[in-house]
């Protein structure tokens, strides 16, 4: 898929993966839909110029993800919306049991899988919905969906219990939406990012976020939102990518 004057709506667009990818793409040409919960948003879209529209939304929402589409069909004209890179999400940290013998909070651990899981297959059902109606590209493909699972999905820590479920259900939903979708000519992929360089990790204290990227076996570092959205960009332009997950992690395995 060509990405130059093609539409892409991308979600957890106010920072970190989100951000970068909306860069990345109106730096390609595209134009984008940004959507996010945050107001700042709106400032993003301004600095990206005529190419970006912003959307305050909550992507649990139906009907404030439907009008998020909406807005990207019309804004791709005649080529409708070619794209979602799905980053939005949230991090959660809870014990089953904690130190005083409590157990977890069972609204927290619902809150987590209802954002997570719940909002990727909401965004993903109503972006596949307006896909299907696109004319077939010069490859005969009418759409590529991009959703971000996380390395906790296979190697959850410690009180990730909430989080590693929620990103191990968007790993589980990769291939069977990449079939069923196949009919439309929609592919559906996602990234499990390792440890990034984002406003979660900024949540963690300073020792510990080096501590993790001492653990990164090459390169040592913890990784650039600007990596994520390079690879983001490659799925788009590679028809061959479809119904996988890719770790992008320099190889950590978390313990």
């Amino acid at each position: 898929m060509q990405i130059k004057d093609r539409t892409f709506l991308i979600t957890g667009a106010a920072s970190g993966l989100g951000a970068a990818t909306a860069e990345r793409l109106v730096g390609a040409g595209a134009n984008v839909v940004l959507c996010d919960m945050s107001d700042r948003v709106s400032n993003l879209a301004e600095q990206l110029g005529a190419q970006a529209k912003a959307c305050v939304v909550d992507i649990t929402s139906a009907a404030d993800m439907q009008q998020a589409v909406n807005t990207a069909v019309a804004l791709g004209g005649e080529s409708g919306l070619s794209g979602v890179v799905h980053c939005a999400g949230v991090v959660s940290v809870a014990k089953l049991v904690d130190r005083d013998g409590h157990p977890a909070d069972l609204d927290s651990y619902s809150r987590t899988v209802n954002i997570n899981l719940v909002g990727t297959f909401n965004v993903m059902r109503l972006a596949a919905a307006a896909m299907a109606k696109n004319q077939p590209g010069d490859s005969g493909e009418r759409g590529v969906i991009i959703n971000t699972a996380s390395i906790a999905a296979f190697d959850g820590q410690v009180g990730q219990c909430a989080y590693s479920a929620s990103k191990a259900g968007v790993v589980g939903m990769s291939l069977p939406a990449a079939r069923e979708l196949s009919r439309h000519a929609i592919r559906v992929m996602a990234i499990a990012p390792g440890v990034f360089e984002t406003p979660m990790m900024s949540e963690i204290p300073d020792e510990a976020a080096q501590a993790l990227a001492a653990a990164v076996p090459f390169p040592k570092r913890l990784g650039k939102p600007e990596e994520f959205a390079l690879l983001a960009e490659q799925i788009i332009t590679n028809p061959m990518l479809n119904g996988e997950v890719i770790r992008l992690d320099g190889g950590i395995r978390m313990q």
